[in-house]
């Protein structure tokens, strides 16, 4: 069955992370695509150092800057979602020290970032970026686990 948590993968690429809950986290990823009219066919979350991430930037968006977040969508229809999400760990941490919250905190919330680019939000705009913000939030109070 194409939706089930092993659809849902965890990766490291240059850097060391102990990621907790990863069962609960395939779950909250799985509901939150339910709710969205989607379901997860392959989902690759691959957690790595800003130099990594900002040489995919460079490669493939041709953007020189670091960032926390690169989606690429793989999805073959809006209901079936499969793609990779690239994270910077580093980036998350001063992200995390920066607006003074908790650095697993910050990590759930860039994680469901991901999944909602898959489920079709953007983040280009203000208006965007505020309907991503709510979705983030409403998401993040969904989750079946406290940090």
């Amino acid at each position: 069955m194409a939706n089930t948590t092993r659809g849902i993968r965890f990766f490291t690429e240059d850097i060391k992370l102990l990621l907790k809950n990863k069962a609960q986290l395939r779950n909250w990823f799985i509901a939150t695509a339910k709710k969205e009219g989607a379901r997860i066919k392959g989902l690759n979350y691959v957690f790595c150092s800003d130099a990594y991430l900002l040489e995919m930037n460079q490669s493939y968006l041709n953007h020189d800057t670091y960032t926390d977040i690169i989606t690429f969508d793989n999805s073959e229809s809006d209901e079936v979602l499969q793609g990779d999400i690239f994270i910077s760990v580093e980036r998350v941490r001063e992200n995390a020290q920066t607006f003074g919250i908790n650095e697993q905190d910050e990590l759930h919330r860039v994680m469901i970032h991901g999944l909602l680019h898959l489920l079709g939000y953007g983040d280009k705009s203000k208006a965007e970026k505020d309907k991503m913000t709510e979705k983030e939030n409403h998401y993040l109070a969904l989750r079946p686990f406290v940090v």
